[in-house]
């Protein structure tokens, strides 16, 4: 079929130059992830706390960080900080930082949306019982907003996979720089990114049709 030799790819080639490519975009998803959901619930805390001071510079950051394409904030991140520190820190580490620094945005913005979709009721029964702010945040709040927010923060983890991709513009060895340097190595570039996206497909295909049947499964416990 047009001359495509998809048969080059054997195991051999995958454990070569795949294999560390694909364990570094799964590593970089699971650091991202966590690290995201984690500096994001602390975004999504400060802008319902209410005070101004800690209001107006989540606002700002989550705001500017969803408003400026990834790539351009991982070739910044990238380019300047060595500049600013002095020393290069690698592209695989200057990838890690920068994909937590941004999906906290997007991860905050979830979980902004799941602590408000908790009725005030339950909020103003914790307070009723003289709980302080951050323990009815912790106690009933963020519990149950985890809850409702599990498949739509599954879903931003699929996105993030996906966006790992971009790492190939530092340089750093991901899975699509895995498939391409061994379409290059053996000539065969047009079949390597075939496969590339294949493989994507199926990832990303396999993971969101498990995050619906979850979704469904908690629709029905609800």
């Amino acid at each position: 079929m047009l001359g495509l030799d998809l048969s080059f790819l054997n195991w051999e080639i995958i454990s070569k130059f795949v294999k560390n490519g694909f364990y570094f975009s799964v590593q970089l998803t699971v650091i991202a992830t966590l690290g995201g959901i984690v500096l994001g619930t602390l975004l999504a805390l400060m802008r319902l706390s209410g005070r101004q001071l800690l209001k107006i510079p989540a606002t700002i950051y989550v705001n500017g960080m969803r408003s400026i394409p990834l790539v351009m904030v991982i070739l910044w991140f990238f380019l300047l900080v060595p500049t600013l520190i002095g020393h290069p820190i690698g592209a695989e580490l200057s990838a890690t930082i920068t994909f937590v620094a941004f999906e906290a945005a997007y991860f905050s913005e979830i979980m902004r949306a799941g602590i408000q979709s908790i009725s005030s009721g339950q909020v103003n029964a914790g307070r009723a019982l003289g709980m302080t702010y951050g323990q009815n945040m912790r106690l009933i709040i963020l519990p149950q907003a985890f809850r409702n927010m599990v498949p739509v923060l599954l879903t931003q983890t699929i996105i993030l996979f996906q966006d790992t991709s971009l790492v190939y513009a530092i340089g750093a060895y991901d899975l699509l720089k895995g498939f391409t340097t061994a379409g290059k190595i053996y000539g065969r570039p047009e079949e390597a990114y075939l496969l590339a996206a294949v493989v994507y497909f199926v990832i990303c295909f396999g993971l969101s049709f498990m995050v619906k049947q979850l979704q469904s499964r908690i629709a029905i416990i609800r």
